[in-house]
């Protein structure tokens, strides 16, 4: 049967790191890793922090299209793997008060002046299409879907 968003939300709640991917120059796809800092209250958004200059800011400057891969606990003792696909559109946050409401002091690691460091800006990329799986089971969320109105019929899975 498939899941609801809140359903999504739920089993993504221990997932930190996403691989952020973006288009490159020419057409390549680059992709790193990002942790989305335990605010993981997932409702169609995601927030990251990086540096300005960072060669992933250019890209999303200059497509706004990316994708985020997300991987769940999986086990030996009959614990399902549990996958995420999420394809969106990334915008750029320089306003430094919108930084409040997803920066955690562990940021403060990479970041010595907390949200005032000059240079740091919010990534914050916001999903048109999340495509799941859990091991048996595997739908898509997307359009009304995102707003956990109820998922839609999944089409053939996307590689």
């Amino acid at each position: 049967m498939a899941k609801t968003l809140s359903e999504l939300a739920e089993k993504m709640r221990d997932i930190d790191f996403a691989m952020l991917s973006t288009h490159t120059d020419g057409g390549a796809i680059g992709a790193r890793p990002m942790s989305n800092n335990r605010d993981v209250d997932y409702d169609g958004d995601s927030y990251y922090f990086t540096w300005d200059e960072a060669r992933m800011v250019a890209d999303i400057e200059a497509d706004r299209q990316v994708s985020l891969s997300f991987l769940g606990k999986s086990g030996l003792f009959g614990t399902r793997p549990f996958f995420v696909a999420v394809e969106g559109s990334a915008t750029i946050i320089r306003d430094k008060a919108a930084f409040g409401d997803h920066w955690v002091r562990d940021l403060d690691r990479w970041f010595e002046q907390g949200p005032d460091t000059p240079g740091v800006v919010m990534i914050h990329v916001r999903a048109d299409r999340i495509h799941y799986w859990d091991g048996e089971d595997e739908g898509e969320l997307s359009g009304a879907s995102l707003t956990d109105a109820g998922p839609t019929q999944a089409p053939a899975p996307f590689l």
